[in-house]
C-alpha cells in the first residue's frame, strides 16, 4: 500500500511571540514537528511532504533533507495548504495522511488505527476525532445511524442540537489519495474569510456518494500548540507519559510533578529519580542508581550503582559505583571511570579521571589526565589557562595532593608522589617523590600588639564606647 503524508507547517505562529518557527519549539526535549514526523514514520509512512513558510530553514534544520518541502507563498486556509502538495500526490493510488504540524501529541497508534479503519469498510476518508468535555470552538462531527460521518459543522454554524455533540474534529485525516485530489480541485473560497477549507473536501466526497468514517482517539492526542500556555500543557502531558513509561520499566519516580525527563533518555531498572531532577538530551542511566535531588543531566552516560546528588553534568560519562555531589559540576568531554568520588563544589572539565580517585570538595580539574587512586586535597586547582591557551596536567596513579595546592599546566606528577599542602607546583614531580613549593614560614612575634591590631572583646568594647 502506497502511504504518504502531507503536514501543514507554514503558519507564522504569531501567538507564540517568538523569533523562531512555532513547530520547532520543543516538547519534552524534541521539536514539535519532529514528534509529528516520528509518529508518521512509526506508522510506516516514510514519504512525507511539509508545507512550509518563511521560516522553512528552521524546519529543514530539524527534519533534514529526507523529506519533501513545498513553500506556501500565500496562506489561504487549510485546503489551500494541502493544494500545494498536489504535484507530490499526483499519480499515487494509496492513502495520504494529512496532519497539522503543531500537534506533537498525535501517536503512531492513532494514525495506524485510522489507516486500519480506512481498509475496514472502503472509506474515502477517515477523520481522527475525539470527545471533548468542553467542545466550545471546535467543529462538531455529525454521524448517521450506522456511525458514518455525514458532515462537519463549525461551532459558529451549529444548531442547538449540534452544540450538544461532544465529538470534535481534530483536523487530522486519512484520504484515498486520488479522491482527495479530486475534491481539492473543486474547493471554493466563497466564504467570508475568502479561504479554502480542507473540511469542505469531506462534504464533497459525501456528496459524491462516498462513505467517510472516523476513529475516536484520546482528546489529549489532538491538542495543538499555538502559544506558550499550550506549549506548557503539551509538555506536561508528554512528560507524564514519559515518566509512566519509565516507571513501568522498573524506575522509581518519587515525585512526578517536579521530575522532567526528555523523550530520548534511557534509564535502567531499580534506579531512583528524586524530586527536582531534570534528565535531558540523550542521557543514559544504568541500573540501581540514585539521581537527585535537583540534579540536571544533559546527554550524560551513567554506569550502574552510581549516585549523583544535587549536581549538574553535561555531555560526559560517569562510570559504575561513583559518588557525585552534592553541588558538583561535570562539564563536557569529561570521562569519569569507576568508583570515583567527586564531592561538594568540585568542577571537572574535559578531563579523564581513572578508578578510585577522590576529589571530595572545593577542587577544579580542567583539561587533565588523572590516574587511579589519586587523592585531591580540599582547594586543589589545576591551573589550565595562561591567558592564551588551555592545557592541563598529568597526574599518575596513587598521587596524594595536599590541600590548597595549585598544579600548573603541562606539569606531570609521577605515580605515588606526594604534594605538600599549600604548594604551587610549576615543574614535574618524579614518581615516589615529595613536591614542596612554598616560602618558609616566618613568625613576627608581638606584631599584632605592636600594631594595635587586636580584635578581642576589650578592643571591641572600646570601639563601641567611642561610637
Amino acid at each position: 500500500m502506497d502511504i504518504c503524508a502531507v503536514v501543514m507547517a507554514a503558519g507564522d505562529g504569531k501567538r507564540m511571540k517568538s523569533a523562531h518557527s512555532k513547530v520547532t519549539h520543543s516538547v519534552a526535549g524534541k521539536p514539535i514537528i519532529k514528534w509529528v514526523y516520528d509518529a508518521l514514520a512509526d506508522a510506516g509512512c516514510d514519504e512525507q511532504v511539509y508545507i512550509v513558510g518563511e521560516k522553512q530553514e528552521e524546519i529543514r534544520g530539524v527534519l533534514g533533507e529526507g523529506v519533501c518541502y513545498v513553500f506556501q507563498e500565500q496562506r489561504l486556509g487549510t485546503g489551500h495548504a494541502v493544494m500545494q502538495a498536489e504535484p507530490f500526490l499526483e499519480g499515487r493510488s494509496g492513502y495520504v495522511i494529512v496532519l497539522p504540524g503543531d500537534s506533537p501529541m498525535v501517536s503512531e497508534k492513532t494514525i495506524s488505527t485510522a489507516i486500519t479503519k480506512m481498509e475496514s469498510a472502503d472509506y474515502a476518508a477517515v477523520l481522527i476525532t475525539a470527545r471533548a468535555d468542553n467542545p466550545f470552538g471546535y467543529g462538531r462531527v455529525v454521524r448517521d445511524e450506522k456511525g458514518d460521518v455525514i458532515k462537519i459543522v463549525e461551532h459558529r454554524d451549529c444548531s442547538e442540537e449540534e452544540l450538544e455533540i461532544k465529538e470534535i474534529n481534530s483536523s487530522m485525516y486519512v484520504f484515498k489519495t486520488p479522491l482527495l485530489l479530486s475534491a481539492l480541485g473543486r474547493l471554493s473560497a466563497s466564504n467570508a474569510q475568502k479561504e479554502y477549507y480542507l473540511t469542505d473536501t469531506i462534504d464533497i466526497l459525501i456528496g459524491d456518494g462516498y462513505k467517510v468514517g472516523s476513529v475516536i482517539c484520546n482528546f489529549e492526542d489532538t491538542l495543538g500548540v499555538n502559544d506558550r500556555v499550550q506549549l506548557l500543557q503539551a509538555t506536561k502531558i508528554m512528560n507524564k507519559r514519559i515518566l509512566y513509561k519509565h516507571m513501568m520499566n522498573g524506575v522509581t519516580i518519587v515525585d512526578e510533578t517536579s521530575t522532567w525527563i526528555h523523550s530520548d533518555v534511557k534509564i535502567g531498572r531499580d534506579t531512583i529519580i528524586l524530586p527536582g531532577s531534570t534528565l535531558m538530551g540523550k542521557t543514559v542511566i544504568g541500573e540501581d542508581c540514585l539521581i537527585g535531588e535537583h540534579t540536571r543531566l544533559d546527554t550524560v552516560i551513567v554506569g550502574d550503582h552510581t549516585t549523583i546528588d544535587s549536581s549538574i553534568a553535561s555531555h560526559c560519562s560517569i562510570g559504575d559505583d561513583c559518588r557525585i555531589g552534592p553541588f558538583s559540576h561535570i562539564r563536557p568531554d569529561t570521562k569519569i571511570n569507576n568508583n570515583v568520588t567527586i564531592g561538594a563544589y568540585v568542577e571537572v572539565k574535559n578531563s579523564t579521571i581513572d578508578d578510585f580517585t577522590r576529589a571530595r570538595h572545593l577542587t577544579y580539574i580542567g583539561d587533565s589526565t588523572v590516574g587511579k587512586n589519586v587523592n585531591f586535597g580540599c582547594g586543589t586547582v589545576t591551573c589550565n589557562y595562561d591567558g592564551v591557551d588551555k592545557a592541563g596536567c598529568t597526574i599518575g596513579d596513587n598521587a596524594f595532593i595536599g590541600g590548597n595546592s595549585n598544579i600548573l599546566a603541562n606539569v606531570e606528577l609521577g605515580h605515588d608522589c606526594y604534594i605538600a599542602a599549600g604548594s604551587t607546583i610549576t615543574k614535574d614531580v618524579p614518581a615516589l617523590s615529595l613536591g614542596i613549593a612554598r616560602n618558609k614560614q616566618d613568625n613576627k612575634e608581638e606584631w599584632v600588639a605592636n600594631k594595635n591590631r587586636t580584635h578581642g572583646p576589650i578592643k571591641l568594647d572600646e570601639r563601641r564606647s567611642e561610637v
